[in-house]
């Protein structure tokens, strides 16, 4: 595990949130800044919706619905009854209590608060410290090329159920914005002492962090570690379409691939131990391989990961001293 020094989580969506919940359990939080994924926000019957800053926090904060990955625990939908009695859209699913998160934001952003400002607002009234950052208070929107046409994200994602084929993926706004203040002060940092690349989906929950203006260039001149997480096991997604969205964009759904798909930026990658065998083809590219446990279905396993992926970075930064003296 990393003794000293600030780490910087790149994170979007439930894998990520899982990870992201094991090093805030393991690290100070004045030592650790999760930058979450705004590509996937929308603006839905009048409200600005944050799924991924909104799975980070509610996962964080232990109210997460742990069967679905996203929304609230014990949740009620009256609300959504009620609007599909009166004829609304009803494809993006609002709970009665997120839909105070969306109100809230809605309006302290109308107000003249900015992203960043918000989320800090709502994490802590839920109890949680200043870790979380949305990565740009600009409008980033990912969109997926597909063969029936472009569809905005949450279109392509919830309301098609990732159905059309994929033909491409692109970030409206990115080359514009900015990362947020927290995020670009992470990234330069002098005490940086890694950057970890959650198990999310490299184009959908990444991508769009590593599209803004620097990031990318940040990370591949950094000092410190990276290390990505493999959301790939065994040649499928734990959740979400990674898999599939992969194969199509002509990228290959293994561990090789999520190597191939972060070439120049990552130092390690972490795989399960189900792909073990792979780490010599992963070496080959070289990235330093480590095959550890790494399904996350309980706090424990989500811990340990984190512990493993820490130290792991840990490894490598010694090892990179070692080289230099």
């Amino acid at each position: 595990m990393t003794s000293s020094g600030h780490v910087l989580a790149l994170c979007g969506g439930v894998g990520g949130a899982k990870l992201a919940f094991g090093l805030a359990h393991l690290l100070p939080a004045e030592a650790l800044t999760i930058a979450v994924n705004t590509g996937d926000d929308f603006e839905h019957l009048g409200l600005s919706i944050s799924p991924d800053l909104d799975t980070v926090t509610y996962t964080l904060s232990g109210l997460a619905d742990r069967e679905r990955g996203w929304g609230l625990a014990g949740e009620t939908w009256n609300f959504m009854a009620q609007l599909r009695r009166l004829g609304g859209e009803t494809w993006f699913s609002l709970g009665d209590r997120d839909l105070a998160t969306h109100v809230l934001r809605t309006l302290r952003l109308a107000e003249g608060a900015d992203l960043s400002a918000v989320t800090t607002e709502i994490g802590g009234r839920l109890g949680l410290p200043d870790i979380v950052a949305p990565m740009s208070d600009d409008a980033v929107r990912t969109m997926v090329d597909t063969e029936g046409g472009a569809l905005a994200f949450q279109h392509y994602f919830v309301r098609e159920q990732c159905r059309p084929r994929a033909t491409g993926v692109r970030y409206l706004g990115a080359d514009a914005a900015r990362p947020s203040l927290r995020f670009a002060a992470a990234l330069t940092r002098p005490d940086l002492a890694a950057i970890i690349v959650c198990p999310s989906n490299p184009f959908l929950s990444v991508g769009p962090l590593l599209a803004l203006p620097g990031v990318r260039q940040a990370i591949a001149a950094s000092a410190a570690p990276c290390v990505a997480v493999s959301p790939i096991v065994a040649g499928k997604a734990l959740k979400g379409p990674a898999a599939k969205l992969m194969a199509e964009l002509g990228i290959e759904p293994s561990v090789e691939g999520i190597a191939d798909h972060y070439a120049g930026l990552i130092d390690g990658l972490i795989l399960d131990v189900n792909d073990v065998s792979l780490g010599v083809r992963v070496e080959a590219r070289g990235v330093v391989a480590r095959a550890v446990p790494s399904i996350m279905t309980t706090d424990e396993e989500r811990i340990a990961l984190a512990r493993t992926t820490l130290g792991f970075a840990a490894e490598l930064a010694d090892a990179a001293t070692r080289k230099t003296n």
